[in-house]
């Protein structure tokens, strides 16, 4: 009898809808959002409907679009068996373009779910990268990040991305790497609390590597090799300088590419790596070190001084 009811049901319609009429076949492009879910049977309980569902008609029976949470409240808050519904008259692909842009504006949907509509107008309905560009209204760029996020993304960091241990800004650097890479990038930047500037130049850094030791010095050490990046970075020329300028810029490289050279040294093998032959021999250019570098150093914070850097 619900399905003779609704032959006659007119786009944009609002009508009463049992609550277990209502189908659930698009709840796979939404996140779960337990604190969301709980405000709105709080909502519901103490307000009622406010606003009603969204749904499409398939196979003989109405499909939420939008309205998700109000459902599950539904079913919850006592004494409401049923939902106010407004029918949009959509096909399969209009349709997750549909949930895509009743969740415009207000509390927009995540990039993941965002990502689970574009590929699923692309590998189950066949719709090429432009045409879904095209459908939902955006660039292709942007149909190309979230379909990397699913495709090009290790399944242990779509999972990540999953449970919001992972910001979609890091997992979009992180589709630069190779599946592995991925992994290893993320429990390097947990362990060393990288920040997303901090995980992208990690990122940048072993793009660049040529060999296993390389990435393995970056993973283990990450914010020593960006220093070191840094100032292996500086330029050996710099048009905006005077001669005497540039003349100093060379040194100012050399010296901070030895000082990170002996940093490293120090802090990954330091005494462990010298012979007991070595250590007297050795003493007095390190007690050298020592004192030019303090020198060096109260020499500087005279010249920053003098600059009155703001």
């Amino acid at each position: 009898m619900e399905a003779q009811v609704m032959t006659d049901w007119m786009e944009g319609e609002i009508r009463t809808i049992a609550v277990e009429a209502l189908g659930e076949r698009y709840r796979r492009y939404r996140l779960p959002d337990g604190a969301a879910e709980t405000a709105m049977i709080g909502s519901l309980a103490r307000y009622g409907q406010l606003t009603p569902v969204a749904v499409c008609w398939r196979e003989e029976r109405p499909e939420l679009l939008d309205g998700f949470k109000r459902l599950a409240a539904a079913r919850i808050v006592p004494r409401t068996s049923s939902l106010q519904a407004r029918l949009v008259d959509v096909d399969e692909r209009a349709a997750k373009a549909t949930i895509l842009g009743l969740n415009a504006i207000g509390r927009r949907m995540k990039e993941l779910e965002e990502a689970w509509i574009v590929q699923a107008l692309v590998r189950e309905d066949g719709l090429s990268q432009v045409e879904v560009a095209e459908l939902l209204e955006r660039h292709k760029s942007w149909v190309c990040r979230r379909l990397a996020l699913l495709e090009r993304l290790a399944e242990e960091c779509r999972e990540d991305l999953r449970l919001g241990l992972l910001s979609p800004t890091m997992a979009r650097q992180l589709t630069r790497l190779p599946a592995g890479n991925q992994v290893e990038v993320v429990a390097a930047a947990r362990r060393e609390h990288l920040t997303a500037a901090e995980l992208r130049a990690v990122v940048d850094l072993i793009v660049a590597c040529t060999s296993r030791p390389q990435v393995e010095f970056v993973l283990h050490e990450p914010r020593r090799a960006l220093r070191q990046a840094k100032i292996e970075g500086l330029p050996a020329w710099d048009p905006r300088l005077s001669a005497a300028g540039n003349r100093v810029l060379r040194q100012l490289g050399g010296v901070l590419s030895g000082l990170g050279r002996m940093e490293n040294w120090l802090r990954q093998r330091g005494r462990a790596d010298l012979a007991s032959c070595d250590r007297g021999l050795l003493a007095p250019s390190f007690q050298r070190l020592s004192r030019d570098a303090r020198t060096v150093a109260e020499l500087v914070e005279d010249l920053l001084t003098e600059i009155d850097l703001p």
